[in-house]
Order: C-alpha cells, then structure tokens, then sequence
C-alpha cells in the first residue's frame, strides 16, 4: 500500500510532507523510511496492525516526527498506538522511544531487561553513545524519558499479541549487543531481525554491524543459527527492509565468523591496529557493500570504522580475558 507520510522532519513540533510509498514487507507488518540524517534507505520503523496496532523500533530522536507524522497519514491517532517494541537501545533504534510515547500516549514500551532503567534514566546511554558517534551525534540526537509505568520488561520468549491473529513474539538474540532482541510476527513468519544479521542498504549485500561497546561473535553465530531454526517466511533487517539474497542466515554467519578469526589473529599480531588491519584486509567491505549509494552511506554514517573498534575491543576481551567479577 502506499500511503502519504512526512519526509523532511525538523521536530516534533513541524515537519514538511509529501507522498512516499510504505513499504510493505508482509500482509501484516509494513515500514516506514524513517529518514535517519534526511536521507532515504538507512533505517526502517516496522508497523504491524492487528486489531491493535505496534510498531517495532522507531529510530532515531531526530526521526520522531517523521514516523509520527506516518503514522497520523495511516490513520493512526495519537490514541490509537498500543505497542512500542524495541530491538535493542541503541539509539539510531530507540532513541525515538520517549518522544513518540509522548506523542501517543497509550503506548506501552517493551524492552529487554538490560534497557529498561536506560528508557527511564536515559542520561548515561545518551552521553556513552554520543561517544561512540563523536561528529555524528547530532544526526541521531538524544533520547527523552519515557515514563516507568510504561516500560515492560520483555523476557526471552515475550509475547505482544494485538489480536486478529497477529502476535509478536519477542527472541533474546545477542551479538550485536547484549540486550538484542529480535521479533517474530508468527502470523505471517515475518522476521524483524534489527541488527542480529548484519545492515542491507539500497544498492548493497548483507555487511555484519560490529560497534562497540560488547559484540560477542560467538553469541552472534548462535543467535544467527536460532533464528535460522524459527524459518521465517520473511526476513527484514532495520538497516533496511528485506534482504534480497539468497540464504541470509549463512550469509551472515559466514561474515560474522570471518570478521571474528580475522580480529582475533590481527590483534594477537599487532594490538587494536592490527585487529583493524587485518579484518580489512581478509573481509574487505567491498566484497559485501561494493560500490554505489550503499557503500556511500557506510561512509558518511562511520559505520566502517565502528565496526573495526568494536571488533578490536572484542578481540582484546579474547586474549586478555577480565578477572571475574567477586
């Protein structure tokens, strides 16, 4: 379906709107292009419609009023949002979370455990991911306070059901990060995946995301082989839509585990550097990304070299394992 929705968004108080087409990834769950930095293709809000209606991870502070303005074009009052669903609290996914809770009132947050005081007290998350985004902090912005009373802990296994048939079932998946989760629609067998497979932007094949602070590649091949034992009939990624080729669970799995060796060997040779060096070196981003709008976004966002960090602070915890906590 296609359906009119805000493109350029300056705050939640105005935004600028035109007609773009909502992607559909399944009869049930569609996505809006939140337009992460005002550009198109980076990162996707699901919206699944039962007889209530969810959406799953709204992007970005800086998109909040890009996907509430969707939302208000689908007929979606501000009383008539019921479920926030969280793939995990990065903020290029969550940090839309309290100003949408804000702009639909009856909404109920759900997140892993590790991001609930993060939702209600979001002063530390904000200021350790600015860290991590340095000169790009501004493209993502903050995130404002949802209230307690709003947020629900969601345990591996956590059901959303919103009726008609269409329920979410929320998967403990972590990798990209501790707290990752992924989310079932069993309706349909549709897979919104976040960041446990990897990024798929316009243009480009299936690239892991390996930011810091706590990517674990084991954990990632594991969570990647029990989402593979779900078979979902539709498999979408946050960064963006649905992947198109082939097997995307060996895709993935492959990728993680080579990025991984290659970490693990240049670090024991050189350090952090040598980490780096040797992932470019051995899993080169142009045999995924290759060429194009794809590979260009990756620049300008410094997705690249937070995955060289993450992968080397990973590979460090490795070789020089910390003491057990007492």
């Amino acid at each position: 379906a296609s359906q009119a929705f805000c493109l350029v968004a300056s705050s939640m108080g105005g935004s600028v709107c035109e007609t773009r087409p909502m992607i559909e990834l399944s009869p049930h769950v569609g996505i809006v292009d939140t337009l992460l930095g005002g550009r198109p293709g980076l990162t996707g809000c699901c919206v699944v419609r039962g007889d209530r209606v969810a959406i799953v991870d709204p992007g970005a502070q800086t998109s909040a009023a890009t996907v509430r303005d969707a939302l208000h074009a689908q007929g979606i009052g501000p009383d008539d949002l019921d479920e926030i669903v969280l793939t995990h609290i990065h903020l290029d996914h969550c940090g839309g979370t309290g100003d949408l809770a804000a702009a639909f009132p009856r909404a109920r947050v759900h997140v892993h455990r590790r991001g609930v005081r993060h939702l209600a007290d979001p002063q530390r998350l904000v200021a350790a991911s600015h860290v991590v985004y340095g000169d790009m902090a501004p493209v993502y912005g903050g995130l404002a306070p949802t209230p307690a009373e709003r947020i629900v802990e969601a345990p591996d296994g956590h059901e959303v059901d919103l009726g008609g048939g269409v329920r979410l079932v929320m998967y403990e998946t972590p990798g990209h990060a501790k707290h990752h989760m992924s989310v079932l629609e069993t309706g349909d067998g549709t897979l919104m995946a976040g960041d446990a497979l990897g990024v798929e932007l316009g243009g480009a094949g299936l690239y892991p995301s390996t930011p810091p602070a706590d990517i674990d590649v084991a954990a990632a091949r594991a969570s990647i082989a029990r989402l593979r034992d779900l078979a979902p009939a539709v498999v979408g990624v946050s960064h963006f839509g649905a992947p198109t080729a082939g097997d995307v669970f060996a895709a993935a799995d492959e990728l993680w585990a080579r990025m991984g060796e290659a970490a693990l060997v240049g670090f024991r040779d050189g350090g952090p550097e040598g980490a780096a060096a040797r992932v470019l070196a051995d899993v080169p981003m142009e045999s995924a990304v290759a060429e194009g709008p794809g590979r260009e976004m990756w620049e300008w966002l410094g997705w690249h070299r937070d995955n060289l960090d993450g992968l080397a602070a990973w590979a460090d915890r490795q070789v020089n394992p910390p003491p057990p906590r007492e």
